[in-house]
């Protein structure tokens, strides 16, 4: 749904979220803003900001574009004890951000993607040699499983379409 049907619901109690979210926005009567509760890192709570004191204007003009919004629930919101996916288009965003995401419906545990940055290796000749590439520089997506890592993971149709990727910490 679009901002403007998401600041309805808000108004009306509901807490929204975009599908990639681990908190989600309320609407904060008495304060009369938008109050942004942030997925907990690192042990702690979850921050609880009023969105007129965002430090990151631009991210948060993004998101107030964004057409995604959700209701949050208990079901797709880590705060509220749920899980939150998104499509192969948001991981590969996220992957670009240097984070780690993996498809929920993976076989094996443990398994993830992430983007490999100076990238190398060592010839016949023993030489060190250095990739680069015209179009993506000195990256691949590179596969951690079980057996290791494989560089230059390729997706699959199931892959790319599938909606249950997710952050993996």
């Amino acid at each position: 749904m679009k901002f403007s049907e998401a600041f309805k619901m808000m108004k009306q109690g509901r807490k929204v979220k975009l599908p990639s979210w681990g908190g989600y926005w309320y609407w904060n009567s008495e304060k009369e803003t938008i109050m942004i509760q942030c997925r907990p890192q690192d042990g702690d709570q979850g921050e609880l900001l009023d969105i007129r004191e965002t430090q990151r204007v631009e991210y948060t003009t993004m998101n107030l574009l964004s057409d995604e919004w959700v209701v949050a629930d208990e079901k797709n919101c880590p705060v509220l004890g749920g899980k939150a996916t998104f499509s192969f288009g948001e991981a590969i965003k996220y992957l670009k951000r240097g984070m780690k995401v993996a498809c929920e419906g993976w076989n094996g545990k443990n398994q993830y993607i992430q983007l490999a940055k100076g990238i190398s290796y060592v010839g016949a000749d023993g030489m060190v040699v250095n990739c680069e590439h015209e179009a993506i520089g000195n990256m691949a997506i590179a596969f951690v499983g079980t057996s290791g890592v494989q560089m230059g993971w390729l997706a699959s149709q199931a892959d790319m379409l599938a909606e249950d990727w997710m952050f993996v910490e």
